[in-house]
């Protein structure tokens, strides 16, 4: 790894701390858009779990007094269920083009909360609630991103950012560490895997550190703006990643 592609890798790295940190998510979204130009999609997957135990546990432990375990509950309990799933159907479905449709469903969903009033609020119950874990959590397994559906279904249900963050953060913590768990078994996890991970590290902490400082200068209006903007850009970078390879630089 000469010193450009070092200097994009530990980029990107403060980067995903930052929106960690900032809106607590879009850590996957942010990194991936500048590592899988220059490392493999397994790499990076596997360094987008190991670096989500960090920035979401940190999250969770700097929201732990808002947490509401109860309303959590079925968000974990579908999630957990769906991303062993969605890592067996990494046998059968190609991960880059699963996330080059996510990337057009968050432009296209960021374009439109962008230029629309707020919606009014979805009622929802617990079996809801159990479904979109489900899918969150197989989505996780399949593309290594925890946080795209538990994002946007928080904004549907017109909560305040602490609310939203209380929910998404310990939702997508939960299917991170089942997504660890998951990977290990499949022997991905290689030395330059670790190597990689260790030489980021710092980085990445450095960026979510900063990010949560100026969290608490945002209202709930800024919030919203701040979570459609990034899941546009976020969208953006998956597709231009996957779905436009002409346009894809090579550093390597």
């Amino acid at each position: 790894m000469d010193a450009i592609v070092l200097g994009l890798f530990l980029l990107a790295a403060f980067l995903g701390g930052f929106a960690s940190g900032l809106a607590g998510f879009a850590m996957g979204f942010v990194v991936a858009g500048i590592w899988l130009h220059i490392i493999t999609p397994i790499q990076t997957t596997a360094l987008i779990v190991g670096y989500g135990l960090w920035t979401q546990g940190y999250g969770v432990w700097k929201l732990r007094h808002s947490l509401s375990w109860r309303n959590i509950a079925p968000f974990i309990i579908g999630g957990t269920i769906g991303v062993p799933l969605g890592t067996l159907l990494l046998t059968y479905i190609d991960p880059a083009y699963m996330r080059s449709g996510i990337g057009l469903l968050l432009v296209l969903y960021g374009t439109y909360g962008l230029t629309q009033p707020a919606l009014k609020p979805v009622p929802a119950g617990a079996a809801a609630d159990g479904g979109i874990g489900f899918l969150n959590g197989m989505l996780c397994g399949l593309t290594g991103f925890p946080g795209f559906i538990i994002t946007i279904w928080c904004q549907l249900r017109g909560w305040t950012k602490d609310v939203q963050r209380a929910v998404f953060q310990p939702v997508m913590l939960g299917a991170i560490v089942v997504t660890a768990i998951s990977l290990s078994f499949t022997g991905v996890v290689t030395a330059e895997i670790v190597k990689l991970y260790l030489l980021g590290l710092p980085a990445l902490l450095a960026g979510l550190w900063v990010g949560f400082k100026l969290y608490g200068k945002l209202d709930d209006a800024a919030f919203r703006k701040l979570v459609l903007v990034l899941l546009l850009v976020s969208g953006l970078s998956l597709i231009v990643a996957h779905g436009w390879p002409l346009v894809r630089p090579h550093f390597l």
